[in-house]
């Protein structure tokens, strides 16, 4: 038989595989689920303890948290996720020119967010004497929400640093703003949760 008409088998295609750099994000954020875990656990057993009999007393969550800023705040997280997939994504496609306007909108976004929080807290120091330290309520909620607004500025520092150099990463930018963009969502999905718990399911109740 002629070797012709032997059946040609199908291209072979390169085995995808995770980048040095991808596997250290991953291993990263999967620690950073066992700590926020742990730090919503702790805040779901230690929500309403104040108000028991010898408990510290104090500012309750449903009397001092506003639904209406953090629904805002919240909005601006969110659409920050789309931002920055978009921007990943048209990086990817070699085109800056959108990368660009969309990563810094990402930046912007998150910034907001930032200032909201800041604010939130403002009233709760000042005109619900709400600190760390005033009953189980404050030390949780702070050291929750305190966590991953720190997240949220880490994220934004990085990303500005990111943007400023993007020029000079070349071919390594994409690979550099997809690290980034995973850690973002991550931020972005550990909020839900938070917002969730600690900000909505007081005004369900």
């Amino acid at each position: 038989m002629d070797a012709a008409s032997y059946p040609v088998p199908p291209p072979v295609s390169p085995e995808k595989r995770l980048t040095p750099g991808q596997w250290g994000i991953l291993s990263f954020l999967c620690s950073e689920v066992a700590v926020f875990g742990t730090l919503i656990v702790a805040y779901i057993i230690f929500i309403g303890r104040d108000s028991e009999p010898g408990g510290m007393g104090g500012p309750k969550p449903i009397d001092v948290l506003s639904l209406t800023l953090v629904w805002g705040t919240t909005a601006c997280l969110l659409a920050s996720s789309l931002t920055i997939h978009l921007a990943d994504r048209a990086l990817a496609q070699g085109n800056r020119r959108t990368f660009v306007p969309l990563f810094a909108a990402t930046i912007g976004l998150g910034i907001l967010f930032l200032l909201g929080t800041a604010h939130e807290w403002n009233d709760l120091i000042n005109y619900y004497q709400l600190t760390i330290s005033r009953n189980l309520f404050g030390t949780t909620f702070y050291t929750l929400v305190g966590l991953h607004a720190l997240h949220v500025t880490v994220g934004v520092i990085v990303m500005i640093i990111v943007l400023a150099i993007s020029r000079r990463l070349a071919e390594k930018c994409h690979a550099t703003v997809q690290l980034v963009s995973w850690y973002w969502h991550f931020v972005d999905g550990v909020w839900i949760v938070v917002f969730t718990v600690v900000y909505l399911l007081p005004h369900l109740g």
